[in-house]
């Protein structure tokens, strides 16, 4: 990518922002604070912004015209308002000619997550959604199983994503807040997209769904069954995948795996914990400094995991399976 901003420069040169502070854009600070590249925040509540910023000693702004008024060295901006706002804010974000990480999803809309991709083109600056778990170590760990084929062919994988609703989403229900993680991990463990959608959701507390339970059929029979809720007072994030000659079973939250195979029970030892948020800052770093080629989760990544929430959610008004065709 010829863009003028991919120098190589150490991260100490680089200046990112980050536009929403609340829920989980506060640890996105907490990690740019860390990298030493954290130059602004900006939230429409200025008092929001001035506390967070205060605690990482930068600059606040509570209007996003200000903001790019006087930040105008920035490399790239983290977008991390509520779903709804995504299109405006990336709008915002590649016109003044940053590169834009959009906290998941990249849209509830399939069609504004196709213009934002085109903007980006056209501006050639670099647009990517945080997929956080695909940086997991659990997740590496099963990808380079299969890759490897240590246990035969994959199968099937089973995830469940369980816990209250958290209180600072206002704009979307479990499918595009939580189910989403699981969709992009499974088109990422199988290497590809579902031909095949169905899913049943439902709303007992909220105004949107709280609870779903997804299909996603893939070529050769292979299958991927999503459970989410809002529901379950026990925070819970696990997967199993079941392959030709053995399962793993792990945990997103521990980062620790079981491997059962014939007899054998294996509970490989991990040397260290790692935040998964700041791996995955680090390698989009490396994307915008030059170091990396494109970032792990590419734009038409993030548009597929669209299609299929679209999918789900239709499917689950119409009582249908939704077939697809991905790019």
């Amino acid at each position: 990518m010829a863009n003028a901003k991919l120098v190589n420069k150490k991260n100490s040169g680089l200046k990112i922002g980050v536009i929403g502070v609340g829920g989980w854009g506060k640890n996105h600070v907490r990690v740019l604070h860390n990298m030493g590249v954290l130059a602004a925040v900006c939230d429409l509540s200025a008092e929001r912004a001035k506390e967070i910023a205060e605690k990482y000693n930068t600059k606040s702004y509570s209007s996003m015209s200000d903001f790019f008024s006087n930040e105008r060295e920035l490399d790239a901006c983290l977008v991390c308002t509520p779903t709804k706002s995504h299109l405006s804010v990336v709008k915002e974000v590649i016109g003044n000619g940053c590169h834009a990480f959009v906290e998941k999803p990249l849209s509830f809309s399939s069609r504004e997550c196709e213009e934002m991709t085109e903007l980006a083109d056209k501006a050639n600056v670099v647009l990517t959604c945080g997929y956080v778990e695909r940086f997991n170590p659990a997740v590496q760990d099963l990808k380079n199983i299969i890759q490897q084929q240590s246990y035969g062919d994959l199968l099937m994988m089973e995830f469940h994503r369980e816990n209250r609703m958290p209180l600072h989403i206002k704009d979307v229900g479990v499918i595009y807040d939580t189910s989403v993680h699981d969709i992009d991990t499974a088109m990422f463990l199988f290497g590809k997209g579902p031909k095949m959608v169905f899913a049943r959701a439902g709303k007992k507390f909220h105004l949107f769904e709280d609870f779903a339970t997804i299909m996603l059929g893939f070529e050769d029979q292979k299958v991927a069954i999503i459970a989410s809720n809002w529901v379950t007072p026990k925070k819970v994030r696990t997967f199993s995948a079941v392959c030709t000659e053995g399962t793993v079973n792990g945990d997103f939250i521990t980062q620790e795996i079981r491997i059962d195979h014939g007899d054998a029970t294996i509970i490989p030892r991990r040397q260290q914990f790692q935040e998964p948020l700041v791996l995955e800052l680090q390698s989009f770093v490396e994307v915008i400094d030059g170091r990396r080629k494109q970032p792990v989760v590419t734009a038409i990544e993030a548009t597929n995991v669209t299609k299929v929430a679209e999918a789900a959610l239709l499917s689950s008004e119409t009582g249908s399976p939704i077939y697809l065709e991905l790019k």
